[in-house]
């Protein structure tokens, strides 16, 4: 096993009309062949994860959550990590008292529950994921971890809220992922500490690491790996911080770049 790639799923692996684009299923297909793991790394669920595999016909170990969960191909969790129902809680209560202008989701290991399924916010959500929430609060959760709070944020007061949350609860793990998405995890909790376990869990030197991606929750993830691609529809900003870039999403940014590393022919 000489090189693992890892690939964010919104803006890197999905194009602007949320499809794979057949050039990248190329790739995929012709690494796996030759043994080359290619591994779905998102703040995705899995259930908003397994469509893309399905629709697309082929099969690869995910980290979902941004990190706090680790499934193999035949979906056995080989780690997983969240912060107690608890404090869940004191930050659900904290965003509800102060009365911010968002919506917020709790995630554990596949369940997905909702303040308010009617939001228009929630509705776009299930859409772009293709999975189906279910309106609730922390007691609605069956297991005893929360791998994710999601705040889908007025984005003109994200910066506001996201600010709020990190100065009120400091130490957990809060990125902003889109313009809109504001993702709370345990601490420690990150895209690049999974990349870490899960080479760790398969012997593999963190020298052989590829990785690909566009938004803020990526800068970790792009820095711990031997060769980080940001893709070219990333924020400016980001473009200051990351040296290695590919095309955009709509362009074939992974492909190429797996080209140009003779990754595949």
């Amino acid at each position: 096993m000489d090189k693992i790639v890892f690939s964010d799923v919104d803006g890197t692996l999905l194009d602007s009309n949320h499809k794979v684009l057949p050039n990248t299923l190329v790739a995929i297909k012709k690494m796996q062949i030759k043994d080359v793991p290619f591994v779905i790394i998102s703040a995705r669920s899995p259930s908003g994860i397994y469509p893309i595999l399905l629709k697309n016909n082929f099969n690869c170990p995910i980290i979902s959550y941004s990190g706090a969960l680790i499934l193999d191909s035949n979906k056995k969790v080989l780690y997983h990590k969240g912060m107690d129902k608890d404090n869940a809680r004191k930050i659900i209560s904290f965003i509800e008292e102060r009365n911010f202008d968002l919506t917020w989701c709790l995630y554990s290991f596949d369940e997905w529950v909702v303040k308010d399924r009617t939001d228009k916010r929630i509705e776009r959500e299930e859409r772009i994921v293709e999975a189906t929430s279910i309106e609730g609060d922390i007691n609605s959760i069956t297991s005893d971890e929360i791998h994710k709070i999601l705040c889908i944020c007025n984005p003109d007061k994200i910066l506001e809220i996201e600010k709020e949350i990190k100065d009120n609860f400091p130490n957990f793990s809060i990125v902003k992922s889109s313009p809109i998405l504001l993702e709370i995890m345990e601490k420690n909790i990150t895209k690049a500490t999974a990349i870490h376990k899960l080479c760790q869990l398969w012997n593999i030197s963190i020298n052989n690491t590829i990785a690909f991606g566009d938004n803020y929750n990526d800068f970790e993830m792009l820095t711990t790996v031997s060769k980080g691609y940001l893709m070219d529809n990333a924020p400016d900003e980001l473009k200051k911080l990351i040296k290695l870039h590919t095309d955009s999403n709509d362009n074939d940014g992974i492909y190429n770049a797996l080209k140009s590393l003779s990754l595949i022919d």
